[in-house]
């Protein structure tokens, strides 16, 4: 049986699909910056971890030689440290032979 469609009904079922196309605009749009708040997140945790193995490095260095290590080459190439150096920066700065050398990694 054929059944026309008032105006208002369809008024209402214009509605409902606008609140439809509404509503996975804002899903989209959320889940874009949500992801980009986990990527940062994850980024700024692999700077701690990076900075973390340098200095665990480098006291295994102080503990076998006596001394801190005068460069990151001398734990990457006697120590088997690897430091992806395309995503972050790493600056490591030696004050003295028996202080703990300053270390700053920052993602790129």
């Amino acid at each position: 049986m054929y059944h026309e469609r008032s105006t208002e009904q369809r008024k209402r079922r214009r509605g409902t699909k606008l609140v439809v196309l509404v509503l996975a605009v804002a899903l989209v749009v959320g889940g874009w910056f949500a992801a980009g708040a986990v990527n940062q997140n994850l980024r700024e945790q692999g700077a701690v971890s990076v900075r973390n193995a340098i200095l665990d490095s480098a006291k295994q260095c102080c503990a076998i030689e006596g001394s801190y290590p005068s460069s990151l080459e001398h734990l990457e190439d006697e120590y088997g440290l690897r430091v992806n150096r395309s995503d972050y920066v790493i600056t490591y700065e030696v004050f003295a032979e028996n202080i703990m050398p300053s270390v700053v990694v920052v993602p790129r």
